[in-house]
């Protein structure tokens, strides 16, 4: 094979992912990342169906599996705290609001720099200013590094990429009115390894989530039909979510304190839907080009799986065009089932007033019954989940070495 050249922008989950199969597969990879450092820690992110295949073909499903973070399940809870429903953690590759394999988005990033790192050029402090693809290759300018030509750029960005807007002016994300604050805070003795979570009213949600790392996960989602809130600066953000949260009990008080600490991270829940993936030599991967949202609970798996089929159709296909448009037709069905949300996901199942939040939690009470979960389990096995919507093709690319857990 010739050797090739490829960009790949961003260094989460999916840039690393396909960074790793293609430098096996005999391309020149380099990848750019726009901060100086592999991602935060994060929340927590899980794996199912075909993500979970993936893992097993990069030989990094063990390692992954041990940075677990030992989350048991979801139980809902009421403003004192006491359970309402308990749902366990998933026992196979799909099932479960807890899936499986749970992994801080950070731990995993690491996972996948690691496998990669001795055959991939990472810059990292740099990003991508301006693209010129003049059909048989790709000119980059960089902010700070010199310029240099690809044969192939894949853009594996977030939600917002701004490298996106460059080749897709028009790309906007489908907001569906959600917000939501990420943080780490102490852990205390009292802390479970259930992922608890209380509805609030008024459209918003607190939630506690363990971790392996010596801290809890938390969380605040609440709805709005204002825009732009995610553009404000750290101060606003907070004194925003000090005002929203300011009348909620358990353990509201105690992330609220933390919000200072230096780990939130606030986003506005959004979708990113696209006619196309690709542009000439030039292709999205992950969020930038999908992304479902974080309910959706297949981000992680999305990016896994397109960084896979992106791989196997660049090591397959000469020209990059013909593979970027293999890898769309492969991977569509998937993301089409990803982004299709549960009926009334998120705003009938988050209340605003009292009324609707006994409904939710009278819902959740006969679901977490004997009767319901064996009508569920039987039902499941004449339907196929959505994180096995897709068979999930064989491409003769070398596999990478194995990750030690």
């Amino acid at each position: 094979m010739v050797h090739r050249n490829v960009l790949v922008s961003g260094a989460s989950v999916a840039g690393p992912a396909l960074a790793s199969w293609l430098a096996r597969s005999g391309w020149n990879v380099t990848v750019v990342e726009q901060f100086d450092h592999l991602p935060d820690r994060g929340q927590n992110v899980d794996i199912r169906g075909v993500g979970r295949q993936v893992l097993r073909r990069m030989r990094i499903e063990d390692a992954v599996r041990a940075a677990h973070t030992s989350e048991l399940g979801v139980r809902f809870v009421d403003e004192n705290g006491r359970p309402v429903a308990s749902f366990p953690a998933g026992t196979d590759d799909s099932s479960g609001g807890t899936a499986e394999i749970e992994i801080l988005r950070g731990e995993l990033a690491k996972l996948l720099y690691e496998q990669s790192a001795d055959e991939v050029e990472y810059r990292f402090g740099d990003r991508i200013s301006a693209l010129r693809d003049d059909g048989t290759g790709v000119d980059v300018e960089f902010r700070h590094g010199p310029d240099r030509r690809f044969d192939a750029v894949v853009v594996a960005e977030g939600l917002r990429s701004r490298t996106r807007s460059m080749i897709m002016p028009d790309a906007r994300p489908h907001e569906i009115g959600l917000y939501i604050a990420h943080l780490a805070i102490p852990r205390t003795a009292a802390d479970s390894r259930w992922w608890r979570t209380m509805l609030c009213g008024r459209g918003r949600v607190v939630f506690l989530r363990p971790d392996n790392v010596g801290t809890t996960r938390a969380g605040m989602f609440f709805a709005s039909d204002v825009r732009g809130l995610d553009r404000l600066g750290r101060d606003d953000t907070v004194a925003i979510l000090r005002e929203t949260f300011a009348d909620v009990g358990w353990e509201a008080p105690r992330v609220l304190e933390s919000l200072d600490n230096g780990t939130l991270y606030f986003e506005d829940v959004a979708q990113t839907r696209l006619p196309t993936w690709s542009e000439g030599r030039i292709a999205l991967l992950g969020d930038a080009a999908y992304c479902a949202t974080p309910i959706s609970g297949m981000g992680t798996t999305l990016a896994l799986t397109g960084a896979y089929i992106l791989a196997g159709e660049l090591t397959a296909h000469d020209d990059p065009r013909t593979a970027f448009a293999r890898y769309e037709r492969v991977l569509r069905p998937l993301v089409t089932q990803a982004q299709q949300l549960a009926p009334g996901v998120p705003h009938a199942v988050i209340p605003r007033g009292r009324a609707h939040r006994t409904l939710v939690h009278t819902a959740l009470r006969l679901a977490d019954t004997s009767l319901a979960r064996r009508a569920l389990a039987t039902a499941s096995r004449f339907t196929t989940p959505r994180a096995e919507a897709i068979t999930l093709p064989d491409y003769p690319m070398p596999q990478p070495r194995a990750m030690a857990a």
